[in-house]
């Protein structure tokens, strides 16, 4: 059985955001403001999630709203697509598209 596709959003150059962003962040990913805070000072993603399992319609609007958080808050950021243990770098239009096209 092939394994579902993921993707990960990283925010980029180890910003230390304030705590009203962290909080918002908080909210869109449901991840504690403090794991949130070491993700983005380590460089780790902020979000991931598998898609088209039992809880893609829950993670799907996640992916698009942090995406949209970080352009709204003018974050520098990165997508990654995993699928079948290749990791390849996308741009937020190409994630997009996947989550419309999976909807």
């Amino acid at each position: 059985m092939a394994e579902s596709p993921s993707i990960a959003i990283f925010i980029e150059g180890s910003p230390q955001l304030p705590p009203p962003l962290l909080k918002e962040l908080y909210g869109i990913t449901g991840r504690s403001t403090v794991e949130l805070s070491s993700a983005v000072s380590a460089g780790r993603n902020v979000y991931a999630a598998e898609l088209f399992g039992n809880d893609h319609v829950e993670v799907a609007p996640r992916l698009e709203k942090t995406a949209a958080f970080c352009e709204r808050n003018g974050l520098s950021f990165r997508v990654e697509e995993e699928y079948e243990g290749e990791t390849s770098r996308i741009d937020a239009a190409a994630m997009r598209g996947i989550l419309e096209a999976s909807d």
